[in-house]
């Protein structure tokens, strides 16, 4: 999971995999891209956009293509923004997610992620009420 993304090539893998919430366009991307403190993991078929300030990092946001879903790509990824994480001075992990969203709530507990908070309403749904944001943390050894 190594090769460069470029911000078209994130946009498309989240629009691929962000069907309940509006996906982000490769200016976002590269927007966010252009600050030294975020860093991309992964290739194409997933990957994670994470920002590191002081001594944290937050998941920005994490995609896996559908036709690569279940392959185990979105844990490796997960592996991997924590490695770099941690070697840019990152001691804890914060993320958020839908509370609808059982499959990436199982990963990140897998991964060692606990709720430690809410966000009521926070992610807005296309043709139904607004999902809460569970608020997860983890911390490094």
């Amino acid at each position: 999971m190594s090769d460069p993304l470029t911000p078209a090539q994130m946009a498309a893998t989240h629009a691929a995999g962000f069907t309940q919430s509006r996906p982000w366009s490769a200016l976002e991307f590269a927007a966010l891209l252009d600050s030294p403190l975020v860093f991309a993991a992964g290739d194409a078929r997933c990957f994670a956009l994470v920002r590191v300030i002081a001594d944290e990092a937050e998941l920005l946001t994490i995609a896996t293509d559908p036709a690569h879903q279940r392959q185990g790509l979105a844990r490796a990824c997960m592996a991997e923004w924590e490695s770099l994480a941690c070697a840019r001075g990152a001691a804890e992990l914060f993320l958020e997610v839908a509370e609808d969203n059982a499959p990436a709530k199982a990963l990140y507990r897998v991964c060692g992620f606990a709720a430690c908070g809410r966000r009521a309403g926070y992610y807005r749904r296309k043709d139904t009420n607004p999902a809460d944001a569970i608020l997860m943390r983890k911390s490094l050894p």
